[in-house]
């Protein structure tokens, strides 16, 4: 009972807070392997990927811009405004369900390999500190020491450079949001001409700073919905980075003279390897746990030791405790191809509503509170209302045009023009022939156009005395 306690009790507190419930700061071993240069190639086009896009543009505009201020987004060269919210609803619901299914099977890969939290600290802030502090027991030995002229220079080095990098990326998440010709300008302009930008720059700039200096994993373990969901969506059949029990149980440490198996002794050597690299301090022979990013790290150093011992890799790999315990290979399932093709649903499906959006969105309704009106001895008029959503990148002149029955439209007020990202309403009276109309309630067909070029098609009704139902 003794043993299980002291096995479990990982499971009572968090690894990086100690007894007294004070931080523990965790110095990872800088990784090394097949995995970690592949998350390193992932990384840098992912990070190329993010400071490129904002200097490249479709048509004058930027390929993505998330205007939240002036309520303006730009998706691929696309415009988007206030009147397209229903997609993005839909875009999230859909984003979450896929959020969820994806973490149901695969775990939490995406922390791992594809979060900007990952990515930053792992690739960019982490290897400036490998570089100004020496390795994680230098880096240990050096806040441990007294203050001294090598620690003040090392650690303020190391600072100016993280806030550095906070600062220029700071930039960038503002030409996100405003565009890079706005940030140039705002550059040349200096601080005492846009006060509240370079204040907001400031601000966002610490708080970056903040998160890679000082709160590191702790985002990831405490801050982050999405690690605290996993506790939930996990399951036997999830695939997640697993230390095969099975095999590695009972540890005992390496001897080269003797035969391990004839001991009774599992693959395990004890070396630590996969709690030295571990950037959130855990042991994974303890199983899965919260503060796991699925980062790798622990497969390539364990892959390194058994290489060295002449055992099999993969003591540790990405596999489910299902597959472990019942000592399979990791099949692609039934459960695995379900939710694949769930998923791959799901992405069609936002797909599908993107491409079905027109450029412009048209309403017509007969005008509130009126009725037909004998225009002359040959004609009835109705009165009705246009409203147009201009969604392109100019200004559009709008004709109408009756489809059927024969009829003839005159616009109230002169040319009907609607500006870029704005909305535009107009009168207009529609006249249609006595002969033509064979009941009080007659369905009609409007083409909305522009440029000679048909943009939507609307259908109504048309209200005539109700005399046409007795004939």
């Amino acid at each position: 009972m003794e043993e299980f306690e002291e096995f479990d009790d990982f499971r009572d507190h968090q690894s990086t807070i100690g007894e007294d419930g004070s931080r523990l700061w965790v110095y990872p071993k800088q990784p090394k392997g097949v995995l970690y240069s592949f998350r390193k190639l992932t990384s840098f086009i992912l990070l190329a990927i993010l400071f490129v896009i904002p200097f490249i543009k479709i048509n004058g505009d930027p390929l993505l811009l998330f205007n939240v201020l002036e309520r303006k987004f730009i998706i691929f060269g696309v415009m988007f405004y206030p009147q397209d919210f229903h997609l993005f609803v839909l875009s999230m619901i859909a984003f979450i369900v896929f959020v969820v299914l994806f973490t149901v099977i695969f775990g939490r890969i995406f922390c791992g390999w594809i979060c900007p939290q990952t990515i930053f600290m792992e690739f960019l802030y982490r290897p400036i500190e490998y570089w100004i502090e020496g390795n994680n027991n230098q880096q240990r030995k050096l806040d441990e020491s007294p203050l001294s002229f090598n620690k003040i220079w090392r650690k303020g080095l190391k600072h100016f450079i993280f806030f550095l990098i906070s600062f220029i990326t700071a930039h960038f998440f503002l030409a996100y949001i405003t565009g890079i010709d706005h940030v140039f300008e705002l550059i040349a302009d200096g601080p005492k001409t846009h006060l509240a930008g370079f204040a907001a720059l400031i601000i966002f700039s610490v708080i970056h700073y903040f998160v890679f200096a000082k709160l590191r994993e702790q985002v990831c373990i405490i801050i982050c919905p999405y690690g605290r969901m996993q506790g939930v969506l996990l399951d036997r059949n999830s695939i997640v980075i697993t230390y095969d029990y099975k095999r590695g149980e009972p540890r005992g440490k390496y001897n080269p003279l003797e035969e391990r198996k004839s001991n009774g002794k599992g693959d395990c050597v004890e070396c630590g390897s996969c709690q030295a690299v571990c950037p959130t301090g855990i042991d994974i022979r303890n199983g899965t746990q919260l503060e796991c990013i699925n980062c790798t790290a622990c497969i390539d150093a364990c892959n390194s030791v058994m290489r060295r011992v002449k055992k099999p890799e993969g003591l540790i790999r990405y596999a489910s405790e299902r597959t472990i315990a019942d000592k399979t290979k990791l099949k692609f399932n039934i459960r695995i191809l379900f939710y694949s093709v769930v998923l791959t649903g799901l992405l069609s499906l936002i797909a599908f509503l993107f491409s079905i959006r027109t450029d412009i969105e048209s309403t017509i309704l007969r005008q509130k509170g009126t009725m037909f009106q004998e225009y002359d001895s040959l004609h009835y008029s109705n009165i009705y209302m246009i409203q147009v959503i201009n969604k392109t990148r100019k200004t559009l002149q709008v004709d109408l045009k009756l489809d059927e029955p024969e009829g003839k439209i005159q616009l109230i007020g002169g040319p009907f023009v609607v500006k870029e990202g704005e909305v535009g309403e107009a009168q207009f009276l529609v006249l249609i022939k006595k002969s033509e109309l064979k009941s009080s309630n007659t369905k009609v067909e409007f083409e909305v156009m522009s440029g000679g070029e048909e943009m939507d098609e609307i259908k109504s009704t048309f209200v005539g005395p109700e005399a046409l139902d007795r004939k």
